[in-house]
Protein backbone atom coordinates (compact mmCIF):
# COMPACT_ATOMS: atom_id res chain seq x y z
CA UNK A 1 0.00 0.00 0.00
CA UNK A 2 1.02 3.25 -0.77
CA UNK A 3 1.02 6.74 1.45
CA UNK A 4 -1.78 8.93 0.94
CA UNK A 5 -2.53 11.89 2.86
CA UNK A 6 -4.41 15.25 2.72
CA UNK A 7 -3.63 17.92 5.59
CA UNK A 8 -4.23 21.50 4.90
CA UNK A 9 -1.53 23.29 7.18
CA UNK A 10 -1.71 26.81 8.50
CA UNK A 11 1.59 28.20 9.86
CA UNK A 12 2.39 31.34 11.01
CA UNK A 13 5.16 32.91 12.78
CA UNK A 14 6.83 36.40 13.35
CA UNK A 15 10.14 37.91 13.35
CA UNK A 16 12.24 38.20 16.21
CA UNK A 17 10.65 40.55 19.11
CA UNK A 18 7.88 40.97 16.37
CA UNK A 19 9.41 44.06 14.99
CA UNK A 20 7.83 45.24 12.28
CA UNK A 21 10.95 44.83 9.60
CA UNK A 22 9.04 42.83 6.39
CA UNK A 23 9.24 45.50 4.06
CA UNK A 24 6.27 45.46 1.79
CA UNK A 25 8.32 46.49 -1.36
CA UNK A 26 10.79 43.10 -0.46
CA UNK A 27 8.00 40.40 0.54
CA UNK A 28 7.64 38.72 -2.49
CA UNK A 29 11.32 37.89 -3.25
CA UNK A 30 11.02 36.61 0.25
CA UNK A 31 8.03 34.80 -0.53
CA UNK A 32 9.54 33.24 -4.12
CA UNK A 33 12.18 31.96 -1.93
CA UNK A 34 10.13 30.20 0.90
CA UNK A 35 8.12 29.17 -2.36
CA UNK A 36 11.42 27.26 -3.52
CA UNK A 37 12.15 25.53 -0.27
CA UNK A 38 8.88 24.38 0.01
CA UNK A 39 8.95 23.17 -3.30
CA UNK A 40 12.38 21.05 -2.67
CA UNK A 41 10.57 19.40 -0.29
CA UNK A 42 8.04 18.13 -2.54
CA UNK A 43 5.54 19.83 -0.54
CA UNK A 44 3.01 22.19 -1.89
CA UNK A 45 2.48 25.60 -1.45
CA UNK A 46 -0.84 27.14 -1.70
CA UNK A 47 -0.36 30.66 -0.16
CA UNK A 48 1.70 32.62 1.41
CA UNK A 49 1.24 36.17 2.74
CA UNK A 50 1.71 38.41 5.99
CA UNK A 51 2.54 41.76 6.83
CA UNK A 52 5.60 43.56 8.52
CA UNK A 53 5.94 41.24 11.53
CA UNK A 54 4.69 37.56 10.87
CA UNK A 55 4.09 35.13 7.87
CA UNK A 56 1.17 32.89 7.32
CA UNK A 57 1.82 29.80 5.21
CA UNK A 58 -1.16 27.69 3.70
CA UNK A 59 0.95 23.92 2.83
CA UNK A 60 0.32 20.35 2.53
CA UNK A 61 3.39 19.02 3.01
CA UNK A 62 4.72 15.67 1.67
CA UNK A 63 4.19 12.56 3.67
CA UNK A 64 8.06 12.11 4.24
CA UNK A 65 8.39 15.66 5.88
CA UNK A 66 7.95 16.36 9.95
CA UNK A 67 6.36 19.26 10.78
CA UNK A 68 8.61 20.75 12.91
CA UNK A 69 11.91 20.15 10.62
CA UNK A 70 9.93 21.89 7.82
CA UNK A 71 9.46 25.01 9.83
CA UNK A 72 13.40 24.40 10.89
CA UNK A 73 14.30 24.36 7.46
CA UNK A 74 11.74 27.20 6.37
CA UNK A 75 13.14 29.66 9.35
CA UNK A 76 17.18 29.06 9.10
CA UNK A 77 17.46 28.92 5.46
CA UNK A 78 15.51 32.20 5.12
CA UNK A 79 16.65 33.82 7.89
CA UNK A 80 20.15 33.30 6.46
CA UNK A 81 18.95 34.03 2.61
CA UNK A 82 17.78 37.41 4.35
CA UNK A 83 20.97 38.19 6.56
CA UNK A 84 22.97 37.28 3.18
CA UNK A 85 21.35 39.33 0.31
CA UNK A 86 20.44 42.37 3.54
CA UNK A 87 16.97 42.35 2.17
CA UNK A 88 15.36 43.26 5.42
CA UNK A 89 18.54 45.41 6.94
CA UNK A 90 16.76 45.42 10.31
CA UNK A 91 15.58 41.98 10.29
CA UNK A 92 17.10 40.21 13.59
CA UNK A 93 15.46 36.50 13.22
CA UNK A 94 12.61 35.04 13.48
CA UNK A 95 10.85 34.59 16.86
CA UNK A 96 11.52 31.07 18.32
CA UNK A 97 8.34 28.89 18.47
CA UNK A 98 5.72 29.34 15.80
CA UNK A 99 1.74 28.46 15.34
CA UNK A 100 0.42 25.52 13.27
CA UNK A 101 -3.44 24.98 12.28
CA UNK A 102 -5.05 22.03 10.39
CA UNK A 103 -7.83 22.03 8.11
CA UNK A 104 -10.25 20.07 5.72
CA UNK A 105 -8.84 20.41 2.27
CA UNK A 106 -12.91 21.97 1.86
CA UNK A 107 -11.71 25.11 3.81
CA UNK A 108 -9.35 25.99 1.31
CA UNK A 109 -10.48 28.48 -0.71
CA UNK A 110 -11.40 30.77 2.57
CA UNK A 111 -8.06 30.55 3.96
CA UNK A 112 -5.93 31.19 0.59
CA UNK A 113 -8.47 34.34 0.81
CA UNK A 114 -7.53 34.92 4.69
CA UNK A 115 -4.10 34.67 4.04
CA UNK A 116 -4.01 36.98 0.74
CA UNK A 117 -5.82 39.61 2.65
CA UNK A 118 -3.71 40.02 5.63
CA UNK A 119 -2.81 43.41 4.72
CA UNK A 120 -6.37 44.28 4.98
CA UNK A 121 -7.07 42.53 8.28
CA UNK A 122 -4.27 43.72 9.77
CA UNK A 123 -5.37 47.59 9.44
CA UNK A 124 -8.32 46.37 12.26
CA UNK A 125 -6.29 44.00 14.31
CA UNK A 126 -2.73 43.23 15.49
CA UNK A 127 -0.91 40.01 15.31
CA UNK A 128 -1.52 39.40 18.80
CA UNK A 129 -5.11 39.60 18.69
CA UNK A 130 -5.37 37.61 15.55
CA UNK A 131 -3.28 34.34 16.41
CA UNK A 132 -5.53 34.35 20.21
CA UNK A 133 -8.29 34.19 17.86
CA UNK A 134 -6.77 31.28 15.99
CA UNK A 135 -5.81 29.92 19.02
CA UNK A 136 -9.21 30.23 20.62
CA UNK A 137 -11.07 29.16 17.39
CA UNK A 138 -8.48 25.72 17.34
CA UNK A 139 -9.34 25.14 21.13
CA UNK A 140 -5.43 25.39 21.89
CA UNK A 141 -5.03 26.16 25.71
CA UNK A 142 -1.63 28.58 25.97
CA UNK A 143 0.23 30.82 28.27
CA UNK A 144 -0.35 34.68 27.65
CA UNK A 145 3.41 34.95 28.52
CA UNK A 146 4.66 33.62 25.14
CA UNK A 147 2.59 35.82 22.93
CA UNK A 148 4.33 38.82 24.03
Amino acid sequence: MSTYTQILYQIIFSTKERKKVIDYENQVKLYKYIYGIINNKKSHLYRIGGVEDHIHIVTHLHQSIALADFIKDIKVSSSKWIKENNIFPKFNGWQIGYAVFTYSIKSKENLVKYVMNQREHHRKKTFIEELKELLKEHNVDYNEKYLL
